[in-house]
């Protein structure tokens, strides 16, 4: 698969999974998520996906510090529902990175250790767009993304496919577009406000 180089330049995220190590997938449980396997799970790059990436990558800093996040371990709240402004997206990245699930995750073993259901909640009465809970602590952070402060993705789709694009513009819409989402992703600190809980 050929892509643009900057997914590469990315920070990954690591995480530790006690399910992955106590069913034989590695011998310590430390899973390493890039941009690129997000890219592959959505089918596509965009500024949401860059925005849910990013919301992982600052928040689960923010709760967990120098310690690794634990995946399984962390309640997801999104303030929007899932068909409202692609928080959807949004949600599924977040649920592939924390383990965090509704009712269509992994149940757990018997007596309910490693269950991954009910973690992750949309249309959630939280002030930010999405907040993590960690379920050892209950320390919170929320998080809030607003690409907008570095990017305009509507204005590059519309010029690509407005009634004023010219074939040029076309051709030039899928470099232009991927170069905004370098720049929303290499501007973390930007776009992303997290508030400590």
């Amino acid at each position: 698969m050929k892509y643009p180089e900057f997914f590469n330049e990315v920070e990954t995220i690591t995480v530790k999974d006690e399910l992955c190590r106590f069913l034989g997938v590695n011998d310590d449980g430390i899973i390493e998520f890039s941009y690129l396997d997000m890219v592959k799970s959505s089918g596509h790059s965009c500024a949401t996906v860059a925005g849910g990436y990013l919301i992982a990558l600052k928040g689960l800093k923010a709760l967990y510090g120098d310690e690794l996040p634990q995946r399984g371990m962390i309640k997801v709240e999104l303030r929007k529902a899932p068909t409202e402004d692609n928080a959807g997206v949004i949600g599924c990245l977040l649920s592939n990175i924390t383990g965090a699930t509704s009712d269509y995750g992994f149940g757990g073993l018997p007596g309910g250790k490693f269950n991954r259901r009910n973690l992750l909640f949309y249309q959630a009465p939280i002030e930010t767009d999405v907040r993590l809970t960690r379920l050892d602590t209950q320390k919170q952070v929320g998080i809030n993304y607003r690409p907008g402060k570095v990017a305009n993705p509507h204005k590059i789709l519309m010029g690509a496919i407005g009634p004023n694009a010219t074939e040029e513009d076309k051709r030039a819409f899928p470099r232009r577009f991927q170069e905004m989402v370098k720049t929303v992703l290499f501007n973390g600190d930007k776009v992303i406000e997290i508030i400590n809980g």
